[in-house]
């Protein structure tokens, strides 16, 4: 009997502290009202983003299993899906587009903008 207790403890403890998926600016929304896109750059800006937000999917060892062969590790890959409008299209959530990233949230309406900051500063290597 008080092994499952303890068995029934541990699951409502798993299951109450889980991950999930949370936005800090839309949670703080007060905290981060600006958005800087002054200093835009691929290695400051882009990649991060992509990190936190794409590469359990779109990295160089994830991308043909489960980000459907789309590499966004690189910058020449990254460059690719932007020349051509996918990154803007999945990321926006526009229509003709697979929403992204898949089964988790928008990005913020910053990092968006961030993006498109630098496709249309010219995608440089920056």
């Amino acid at each position: 009997m008080k092994q499952i207790q303890k068995t029934t403890i541990i699951l409502f403890i798993l299951f109450t502290t889980g991950c999930y998926y949370d936005n800090e600016e839309k949670l703080y929304a007060e905290v981060s009202t600006t958005c800087d896109l002054t200093n835009v750059t691929f290695a400051v800006t882009v990649k991060p983003i992509l990190q936190a937000s794409c590469y359990s999917c779109h990295s160089n060892s994830n991308a043909n299993s489960s980000g459907g062969g789309i590499k966004l590790e690189n910058y020449a890959d990254v460059q690719t899906q932007a020349k051509n409008g996918k990154l803007m299209g999945t990321v926006k959530h526009t229509s003709g587009y697979q929403a992204m990233p898949k089964g988790g949230g928008k990005l913020t309406d910053c990092e968006i903008s961030q993006l498109q900051k630098w496709i249309d500063n010219g995608t440089l290597n920056n």
